[in-house]
């Protein structure tokens, strides 16, 4: 363009706003290659980028031929891709030349070889007929400025300009989209290494921007310049709205990727916090002291055992001050890092969620195993001051003579040495509550206690009356050690002699003790809760049949109070179990056959907590009706109607701990396997009965969700998924942003959902899960473990079409899928054996 000046672009306007292009003389314009000039032609229409644009071409052909003239028409004809508004031609001066012209241009349009408007002109002065002279420049007559020079210039450095633009813009995009998939380490310091090199990249790239936005400033300044010297020049002001464009997406370029790398760099910084705040977590070792806690014995035979395990139990007590001082400040540490939105705030929350249930239950473990050291050390020292004294008392009966009692004053001075002795008898045994506590365990201290009155009584007489004593009681062998009491002699066989051995005598008044103490846990707590149900059910269900409360109960409600109710009545009737309960108090060992007899009778409250979302909505929509004021205002309850129909699902709970304390003191007694199975048979009830009521809260599942067959597991899982094939390849980006999905396993299928809070307000929100996702069993692979996180496993579909990574919320949680997900696959390929063999 700069070598062969043979297209002109001076900035003029003819009429409608045409844009003017000259070609000026030029003996070599035959000699410019099609693709050369179409290039140029091309390059020349884009410059005005105002829509539906035309333009004029001026054709200088004063000092040459008819047939260049003819040539180079054909040739605009041919390559001018823009709308050629006119094409005015100044023909030859010559008298020869131009009466040539002027025939062949006649012939021309005759024959239909012009199909463009083109218009012969003799001289300049017949050019300013179709064009001001203020548009056109100095060589055609005009007063336009305009050097070609400069102009090339000034199209170069805004082409260069907007080159650089676009240079720019694929670099951030180069940056962002590398930023975007590097891959995540494990490892502080790599990540500290990766902030440091992205950081630098970013600094590079900002002062490439910023060198950028000056060359630009200043090519605008340049441009405001000329515009100013001349404000007719329209194709100035276009170029200043072009670099000023360029100059926009460049400030909207570098705000956006300064907005993305400040996100990208905070979830750097941020993932680096969690790593160590990870770290942090597991170098506590909570469950290392807990492990600690529960390996800690607390069943002693003696004051020595005690004392040697009080002495552990401090040292354990001082390791867990420590450690929870440490807790408690990683848990300061966590809210810090929430308050400051970090990205995993729930991961974060729910850490420091666990430190606390870790610290509350190991103080509160070591608190209770506390106490009830120091109480069997009491006890010990009070069963030895007893036995002391038991011992003391034999053997004074034992070595009372019965030659003595035969003078009033030897009776009376036996009487004395009696009295003597109960006034130094210990405080345990003169408490009728410790021993009533105690029971049947103290035969030896009631056998001696009914020796001493039996004695007293004969002393009593003998020191009145005189007369021979009634009960005789044999010397005391001088050899016989004096610890042995001669009361309990051998005849009363191995069997009855091991029961009063120290060590078992102890330790069965503890296990009599604790079972005796959760036995009427159990019956009162139990009672209470009958009358609760009574209650309800006169106090609210049977009133909504009171005529005098009509006036204040909705129509509606009375015909729905099955479903505010459920089956409560039910529930009721069967709580004649209460009668069973009471009669086991005496012999604990029968609750666990208690329980079992009536395992199917307890499956009532599964339909009762099923039915619960239903009561829960109908409550909400008629809480604050007069009628429910009313009831709760006689029956002087100090809690609403739907704290009293919960009662249920907490006393359903309530039974499976209860049966782990009987558990507890009960090891290696009469009726233990029975206690474990009613337990087992509790927890297996809450199980199915937790995961029907989180079943029935599925929405948006197209097919019959029974044919999947029962649900056998159901919770809350981190999910990343990624598809073999398809348009894009879905990555695991990253640790950022993992779907939360809740699954559901049944017989024949894994449902994957999201959970939802749609219902109630605050506390009241009740979850419901929006289908996402179905995988048949059939259909289904696993890969139980995934480099780099022990709690990940991989689910696989149709082959690893689809591959599911999913993340339990704990080790444990894995191991119980894993072990599921194990039995169905096996069981499915028995079958398909089994199917082949027939």
């Amino acid at each position: 363009l700069n070598s062969h000046c043979f297209l002109c672009f001076p900035g003029g306007r003819g009429e409608d706003s045409s844009v003017i292009i000259t070609l000026p003389e030029c003996s070599a314009f035959s000699d410019i290659p099609e693709e050369a000039l179409t290039k140029v032609f091309t390059y020349l229409t884009l410059i005005p980028r105002q829509p539906g644009v035309k333009f004029i071409i001026i054709l200088d052909r004063r000092l040459d031929t008819w047939a260049s003239i003819k040539t180079a028409l054909a040739r605009i004809a041919a390559s001018f891709p823009g709308n050629l508004h006119l094409v005015l031609v100044l023909r030859p001066t010559s008298f020869f030349h131009r009466t040539v012209t002027d025939i062949g241009f006649r012939f021309s349009q005759e024959d239909f070889m012009l199909k463009m408007p083109v218009v012969m002109l003799s001289s300049v002065t017949d050019l300013l007929r179709y064009i001001d002279e203020n548009q056109l420049t100095s060589e055609f007559g005009g007063t336009l400025d305009y050097c070609h020079s400069d102009w090339i210039v000034l199209r170069t450095a805004i082409e260069s300009f907007a080159v650089t633009v676009k240079d720019i813009a694929q670099m951030l995009q180069g940056f962002g989209t590398e930023l975007a998939e590097t891959e995540l380490p494990e490892e502080a310091k790599a990540i500290e290494y990766l902030l440091e090199l992205h950081t630098d990249k970013y600094r590079k790239l900002k002062d490439a921007i910023r060198s950028v936005s000056k060359e630009g400033r200043h090519l605008l300044s340049s441009l405001e310049t000329t515009a100013k010297e001349d404000d007719s020049q329209w194709d100035v002001k276009l170029d200043w709205e072009t670099v000023q464009r360029l100059l926009a997406q460049l400030r909207d370029m570098e705000s956006a990727f300064d907005g993305f790398f400040e996100k990208h760099h905070l979830k750097l910084h941020q993932y680096l916090q969690l790593l160590r705040y990870e770290q942090s977590f597991q170098e506590l070792c909570l469950e290392h002291l807990t492990a600690q806690e529960r390996e800690l014995c607390i069943s002693a035979n003696s004051l020595a055992e005690t004392e040697q395990a009080l002495k552990r139990l401090n040292n354990l007590e001082s390791n867990a001050q420590e450690v929870t001082a440490r807790a408690q400040i990683i848990i300061l540490h966590g809210h810090q890092l929430s308050a400051g939105h970090h990205y995993a705030m729930a991961l974060i929350m729910q850490r420091c969620n666990e430190l606390r249930h870790y610290c509350d239950t190991l103080t509160a473990a070591l608190k209770s195993k506390h106490t009830r050291l120091l109480q069997t050390h009491q006890m010990l020292l009070c069963l030895g001051q007893a036995q002391t004294w038991c011992d003391d008392a034999a053997y004074l009966l034992a070595n009372q003579l019965v030659d003595k009692f035969q003078s009033k004053e030897g009776a009376q001075a036996a009487l004395r040495d009696i009295e003597k002795l109960l006034e130094g008898a210990p405080s345990m045994l003169s408490s009728g509550l410790d021993i009533v506590t105690i029971g049947k365990m103290f035969e030896k201290h009631a056998a001696v206690q009914q020796m001493i009155q039996n004695r007293q009584a004969c002393l009593r007489k003998l020191a009145d009356k005189h007369v021979r004593p009634v009960q005789l009681v044999a010397p005391r062998p001088e050899n016989t050690p004096r610890s042995k009491s001669p009361l309990f002699s051998p005849k009363h066989g191995t069997a009855q002699a091991h029961r009063y051995k120290p060590a078992y005598f102890k330790r069965r008044i503890v296990i009599e003790i604790e079972n005796f103490h959760v036995m009427r846990e159990l019956i009162e707590t139990e009672r209470i809760y009958v009358e609760e149900l009574l209650s309800v059910l006169l106090g609210y269900r049977a009133e909504m049949d009171n005529p005098a409360l009509s006036g204040v109960l909705p129509p509606i409600l009375r015909s729905k109070r099955d479903i505010l109710f459920g089956n409560m009545p039910e529930i009721y009737n069967f709580h004649i179990f209460l009668q069973d309960l009471e009669g086991c108090l005496e012999a604990p060992e029968a609750v666990g056959a208690c329980f079992l007899e009536r395992k199917e009778s307890f499956q009532m409250y599964e339909s009762y907590c099923q039915n619960k979302l239903r009561s829960e909505a109908l409550w909400r929509q008629f809480s604050d009706c007069g009628f429910f004021l009313e009831c709760q205002k006689k029956l002087e309850h100090k809690l609403g109607l739907d704290s009293y129909l919960l009662k249920p699902i907490q006393r359903l709970t309530k039974y499976q701990l209860l049966l782990k304390e009987l558990i507890k003191y009960s090891t290696d007694c009469e009726g233990t396997s029975e206690l474990q199975g009613a337990l087992a048979a509790m927890l297996d009830l809450l199980k199915s009965v937790n995961d029907s009521m989180h079943q029935i809260a599925i929405t948006g599942y197209e097919g019959d969700i029974c044919e999947l067959g029962r649900v056998l597991m159901q919770g809350s899982f981190s999910v990343w998924i990624s598809h073999k094939k398809g348009p894009t390849r879905m990555k695991e980006m990253a640790r950022f942003k993992p779907m939360q999905r809740h699954l559901f396993l049944y017989e024949r299928a894994l449902l994957l959902c999201k959970r939802r809070e749609e219902h109630g307000d605050g506390c009241d929100k009740t979850p419901s899960y929006s289908f996402k996702h179905c995988l048949k069993m059939t259909a289904v692979g696993i890969t139980e473990n995934v480099k780099g996180d022990v709690k990940k496993f991989e689910i696989w579909y149709s082959g690893r079409e689809e591959v599911y990574v999913v993340q339990a919320p704990t080790v444990e949680v894995k191991m119980a899928w894993l072990n599921e997900l194990r039995r169905i696959l096996t069981n499915q390929q028995k079958m398909l054996r089994g199917l082949r063999a027939t």
